[in-house]
């Protein structure tokens, strides 16, 4: 088959990093080809060489039988290569419509034909098959899982050749996935050619015709995804064999650490959970139900319109983030970008942010012995990649940057730690290595809220779990009870 697009021996060095290391590929016109490797394997950085958002040092990029040397994203795309971040990049106040034509020119006369423009969205949000996603709507009102399909909009308006889809199922639900795999296999028949960024490998055998390993910087394989294994592409993402291990605890105990009572606002009307010393308490459902929102009023992030808090039994007044710091709370988002991570800020400096005041003397001059040794310890216990604590988050791999926020609520050692789709964008080792920091922090005593869209993982990291619809607490499930037939029909509100 005639390739579409060629990588030759591409080379990219950042400070004390070598993301790209005399990397090569081959994609074919019309097939789905993926690429997977650990956070901080270079992925981030090949796909942006090709959009032209960065300048390699040396190799050539060939599309359509042309050579290139470099990029840059105009000529990348009127070459037409669409990239899909991981990250998203849309103007909220804007509306859907103008996100998907922005920099477009529907005229009508000297102004823009906003009728038509909403018409020619609407016929491609409509596509997608999903309720209530309107062209009309602002992004900023949208759930993140409609975000992303915004953004999918936005590549498929631009007639591309070639689309690159970085975790595009990050965000959305099981329902959504497969909205989106019907849509990989309609731009396929097209002949658009797509190249599909996953950690969850086993999308990979539903939509991927090849697939390509990455491993610091460097190209490792290229197989027939029907001809090789999840647990062999593994073993060749991480140089060693990996199995997935959610692992056991036996340390809840009946002592409450958190206690919310008909807690009710944002969007969720009022219920009440308990969460134990020691226990990891999952809050199902599907995007909009409501659990990011009701995380969020624990934490302080949303205004409560009724309902109590307590900690330890006793009255918690959480009015602001601030508050729910003192209590003993800590919040990893669901979107480390806009509010999880300081991203032009060092990894030191993002890691005790939360306890500047605890590290601090009187005079309010922080100790930076301690200041160094408490990040270096963090570093090294979530394996965050990276040359020196010094590093930008903002220079970091997707996966890694999440670790940097999860850091900074272990070095708080916080009592209540909320993780609200805490494996989102990281790769196979580094979950492994969340789910056995999540056992080790329960086994401390420490009590957890996990969100996660990831059935499987709600499933097997989690002791006890509550399932929301449409902002209401529709059912209450022990670990005996789980199964996944039990769980979506909760969720669906039936």
């Amino acid at each position: 088959m005639e390739n579409i697009l060629e990588i030759h021996d591409l080379v990219k060095t950042y400070p004390g990093v070598t993301a790209l290391d005399k990397f090569s590929l081959e994609v074919r016109r019309g097939e789905c080809h993926a690429l997977v490797g650990e956070n901080g394997a270079g992925k981030s950085t090949l796909i942006k060489s090709i959009a032209g958002a960065i300048t390699p040092d040396s190799g050539t990029i060939v599309f359509e039988g042309k050579e290139y040397s470099e990029l840059t994203p105009a000529l990348s795309k009127e070459l037409g290569i669409g990239v899909i971040y991981q990250e998203f990049n849309l103007c909220p106040p804007l509306s859907v419509a103008e996100n998907i034509y922005l920099g477009e020119h529907l005229t009508k006369g000297l102004f823009q034909n906003e009728k038509l423009m909403n018409k020619k969205a609407q016929e491609i949000l409509d596509q997608f098959k999903v309720e209530n996603l309107k062209a009309s709507a602002l992004v900023r009102t949208l759930p993140t899982a409609y975000q992303q399909l915004v953004e999918i909009a936005k590549t498929i308006a631009k007639s591309a050749k070639l689309v690159i889809m970085d975790e595009p199922t990050a965000p959305l639900t099981d329902r959504e996935v497969q909205v989106l795999f019907r849509i990989i296999k309609e731009l396929k028949e097209k002949g658009i050619t797509i190249i599909y960024i996953s950690h969850r490998l086993d999308e990979l055998y539903e939509v991927a015709d090849r697939v390509t390993v990455m491993r610091d910087g460097c190209y490792i394989t290229t197989q027939e995804t029907k001809d090789v294994t999840k647990d062999q592409l593994i073993a060749y993402m991480v140089g060693r064999e990996l199995k997935k291990n959610f692992g056991r605890r036996n340390t809840e105990t009946s002592e409450i650490l958190l206690e919310t009572r008909d807690l009710g606002g944002n969007g969720v009307k009022p219920f009440s959970l308990q969460l134990h010393k020691g226990e990891v308490l999952g809050l199902g459902g599907l995007v909009g139900a409501g659990r990011t929102e009701y995380a969020q009023l624990i934490f302080g992030a949303a205004r409560k319109e009724c309902g109590e808090i307590y900690i330890n039994g006793e009255k918690a007044d959480i009015r602001s983030p601030r508050d729910a710091v003192k209590a003993g709370i800590g919040m990893v988002p669901e979107d480390r970008k806009l509010n999880g991570a300081l991203l032009r800020m060092n990894i030191r400096e993002n890691i005790v942010l939360p306890i500047l005041k605890r590290i601090s003397n009187r005079a309010g001059f922080v100790n930076s012995r301690q200041e160094r040794d408490i990040t270096n310890e963090e570093i090294q216990a979530l394996r965050i990649k990276t040359p020196s604590a010094e590093q930008k988050v903002n220079n970091l791999s997707g996966g890694n940057q999440q670790k940097v926020v999860l850091a900074k609520w272990l070095a708080n050692d916080c009592r209540v730690l909320i993780l609200d789709e805490p494996t989102r964008g990281i790769d196979v080792a580094a979950k492994q290595e969340i789910y056995n920091l999540i056992n080790e922090l329960a086994s401390k005593g420490c009590g957890i809220i996990m969100i996660s869209s990831d059935m499987e993982e709600l499933i097997g990291i989690t002791d006890r779990m509550l399932i929301l619809y449409e902002g209401k607490l529709t059912g209450q499930l022990e670990r005996a009870e789980y199964t996944q037939e039990k769980i979506l029909t909760y969720a669906s509100g039936e």
